[in-house]
């Protein structure tokens, strides 16, 4: 990755930082501008105001832009100019940001998790008991209450580096271009909390539900199998409790596909974080840090890509974006038909559209 020169001593040459310039603010960018669409989408549109998974999208969005405009240009302007200039406190509260925001986009995601498991895999009024407003604002105030755990109390108070201070100090000071770096260590005890918080028990929890999810959606595929093998006779055709039925076993499966790929995408930016995180401390610190600053940016990246899984797999979210980029054209809003014609709530699945009777 364009981080391997990190802290090397001859620095970046003038292509490499043009590049690696070029890089950091292609990220930035993306993750800002796409986050900022994402919340005046769901804010313009009135139908995806209307959808409960929606809250948790708009907050997710709302961390991930803050990721995106409070931590990664600071973390680039390190990485260029390969050194700190913004001092020691700063540093701390930068670092207790940006464990807080990456926690809290985390937590959303398997806040998401969750609220799909209830809505595809119990029946709908069991969803609706469950995901009820004060619930479904309980569970954003815990993600960004919990991490805070996490975050600014033992970072400021320097629980993390309890045991290994004097290995902090020596890295922070780099006698070569008598310059000063923006270290962040953590100890054996506050690596395994933290990375059990912030990762593991979310991943374990969203494969769990989305496990759950899978099995669920390949029992329909079966039955629409079976259903389309059988053949429909015409007042089966006709009765529209059972088309609802099959419509909606056809929109859990396509969703099924659909949360693979954002699980998938989730593993492989921050496994590889995470897994380092909780070895390095057991392994005296001796994972480069060239690595360390690849595996960061890759957790970085995911908050800049979840706007665009849900333009290219969600036709809601797609044809909302149409309307904000192209200034509203009437060619791409929602027939006033429609909502007259259906007579089932339609709920977003993250990247599908998922049907409730």
């Amino acid at each position: 990755m364009f981080a391997d020169n990190l802290h090397s001593n001859e620095g970046f040459g003038v292509a490499q930082r043009g590049v690696l310039i070029f890089f950091l603010s292609a990220v930035i960018l993306m993750a800002i501008l796409g986050n900022l669409l994402v919340m005046v989408a769901v804010c313009r549109d009135r139908q995806l105001r209307k959808i409960k998974t929606n809250y948790f999208i708009v907050s997710l969005a709302f961390a991930d832009l803050l990721v995106s405009v409070v931590v990664m240009p600071f973390a680039a302007i390190e990485l260029v100019e390969e050194k700190w200039v913004y001092g020691e406190m700063f540093c701390l509260v930068r670092t207790s940001l940006d464990v807080l925001l990456t926690t809290a986009s985390i937590l959303h995601l398997c806040c998401i998790s969750l609220d799909r498991y209830y809505a595809i895999c119990c029946q709908p009024l069991v969803y609706r008991n469950k995901m009820t407003p004060l619930r479904i604002a309980m569970m954003l105030g815990g993600c960004w209450v919990i991490p805070t755990f996490i975050s600014f109390l033992p970072i400021m108070q320097g629980w993390n580096s309890i045991g290994i201070a004097d290995l902090i100090n020596k890295r922070k000071h780099n006698k070569e271009s008598n310059s000063t770096n923006c270290i962040f260590m953590v100890n054996k005890p506050y690596a395994i909390t933290c990375s059990v918080v912030a990762f593991y028990i979310p991943f374990f929890l969203m494969v769990l539900a989305y496990y759950r999810i899978y099995i669920t959606a390949r029992e329909h595929a079966r039955q629409i199998g079976m259903l389309q093998r059988a053949g429909a006779p015409a007042d089966h055709r006709h009765h529209h409790p059972d088309q609802h039925n099959t419509h909606r076993m056809k929109t859990e499966t396509k969703a099924a596909k659909t949360l693979c790929i954002i699980m998938g995408c989730f593993c492989l930016c921050w496994a590889p974080f995470f897994v380092t995180n909780v070895v390095d401390p057991f392994i005296n610190y001796s994972v480069p840090g060239q690595l360390w600053t690849a595996f960061l940016w890759l957790g970085y990246i995911n908050s800049g890509l979840n706007p665009f899984l849900y333009a290219f797999l969600n036709k809601s979210f797609r044809r909302a974006f149409l309307i904000i980029l192209c200034c509203g054209d009437e060619r791409y809003r929602r027939p006033s038909i429609l909502g007259q014609t259906v007579p089932c709530s339609t709920t977003t699945i993250n990247g599908s559209t998922h049907v409730l009777r």
